[in-house]
Formats: C-alpha cells, sequence, structure tokens
C-alpha cells in the first residue's frame, strides 16, 4: 500500500509566489514598467528570464537571492504537514510539479531542512551563468492547449506514474495538492479513487466547481484546504484504513 503527493510549490506549499518575491532584491524592490507590462499570457517563464537580466544587470548576485528567498513564509500547517509526511516516507511517495524554478525550490527547502521528503521535483531548469546571472529554461515541450508552453503538469504526471508502473511501482491513491489554474489538467486526469486537494478561494478550487455546475464535474474526490493541517488530517485517516 503506497500513496503518491503531488504538490504545487507557489501558494500551496509556500504561500507566496517565488518568482514575483524576488522582485524584493530589484532597486527599490520594484521592477521598471516596460519590463512589468512586457509578460504575455502564456510565456511566464520568457518574462522571468527578463526579471533575471534585469537584476543580474543591477548587480544582484546569487547570495542576496538565496537570502531573500529564504525568507519566504510556509503556508499555515506546512511545516507540520512535511514533518508527519517525512516520519512516513514507507507509505509516501511525494513528488513537486512546479512552474517555479530548480534554484529557488532548491533553496528553500534545503533552507528548511524538507528535501529529503520529495522523491523528485518537476519543475523549470535554472542556473548561474559563468557572469553571474540566473538563466530560466523551459520544464519540456507538449502538446496541450490548456496549459502554458514551457509546462503541462499532467504530462508530467502521467510520465511519472508510467516510470513507476515500469519499476512496479502502483499507487493504491494519489493525492493531488495544489491552488492554480496550471493544477486543473493534471486534477482532470485523476481517477475515481484519487483526490484532488485545491487551496480555498484559489483559482483550482473555483476552477473544479465551475466544471461541477456546468455538469462535467472532475472524476476523482475534491477536499478543500485551508491550512495543511486539514491535509494533515485526511493523511492520518488513509493510513488508519
Amino acid at each position: 500500500m503506497k500513496f503518491l503527493l503531488v504538490f504545487d510549490f507557489d501558494h500551496t506549499i509556500i504561500d507566496e509566489n517565488s518568482d514575483t518575491w524576488i522582485v524584493k532584491c530589484a532597486p527599490e524592490r520594484k521592477l521598471p514598467n516596460g519590463l512589468r507590462n512586457s509578460y504575455q499570457p502564456g510565456h511566464w517563464t520568457e518574462y522571468m528570464g527578463r526579471v533575471f537580466v534585469y537584476l543580474g544587470d543591477n548587480g544582484v548576485k546569487e547570495d542576496e537571492m538565496k537570502r531573500t528567498m529564504t525568507t519566504i513564509p510556509f503556508t499555515a500547517g506546512m511545516i507540520d504537514l512535511l514533518g508527519f509526511i517525512g516520519e512516513n516516507k514507507e507509505l509516501f511517495d511525494c513528488i513537486i510539479v512546479s512552474d517555479s524554478n530548480t534554484v529557488f525550490i532548491d533553496w528553500i527547502l534545503k533552507a528548511a531542512d524538507f528535501h529529503k521528503v520529495f522523491d523528485e521535483v518537476f519543475t523549470n531548469p535554472a542556473a548561474f551563468s559563468s557572469t553571474g546571472y540566473l538563466t530560466v529554461q523551459h520544464f519540456h515541450a507538449h502538446h496541450c492547449a490548456k496549459c502554458p508552453k514551457n509546462l503541462c503538469k499532467r504530462k508530467v504526471l502521467k510520465e511519472f506514474l508510467d516510470k513507476q508502473l515500469e519499476r512496479g511501482v502502483n499507487y493504491t491513491q494519489i493525492v493531488y495538492i495544489g491552488d492554480g489554474g496550471n493544477d486543473l489538467c493534471p486534477v482532470m486526469f485523476l481517477k475515481k479513487n484519487d483526490i484532488a486537494m485545491p487551496r480555498q478561494g484559489y483559482t483550482l478550487e473555483k476552477r473544479i466547481s465551475q466544471l461541477a455546475q456546468s455538469l462535467s464535474p472532475v472524476q476523482c474526490s475534491v477536499l478543500v484546504w485551508s491550512s495543511a493541517i486539514d491535509i494533515m488530517s485526511y493523511l492520518k485517516l488513509l493510513i488508519k484504513e
């Protein structure tokens, strides 16, 4: 009996958006209007690339970025939840699928000593160039019309499950924990026995309830959370069963 926990990162594990938090490193903690207005829907990764160039041009170094990123608060109850999962790793495989980047997620998880809780992190690859600039790339290419062009979380989840099956790992249940519009695509892939846990008041919850109203509800069960303690209570019930 093994369960798969799939987490989004921004506004789910941490209580902020890591990409917008980095702006605290910018001169006067803000971006010039021209740069801010250069974002085009579906092209967030390219936009962040320009933000990182701006920070680099303004002499913002890796240590300052790291210091800033590790001050992001975790979502209410999340530290308890991740501690609980860490103590029960024989029952839970745990992955992150996020539109953030490898550098930010790595910094934040390691600073809080939670990196061992997660088996794999699927996010946009990032690295510092020889000139000290942070660069970010698309996670993959895909053909899903619903998702931003750098990341379809359904594709990531499906490929992960296929790979696990080849290794002989089959999950009793998938628990998907997220908040954003880009979490809907993987939630629609979940089966009847799985569970989606959208964060209360965020886009994912609203989208799932719109689907239910238009009589095309998701197949899986839905349990809304406002504190990660709600998620922990559910997991405790799961492992008792």
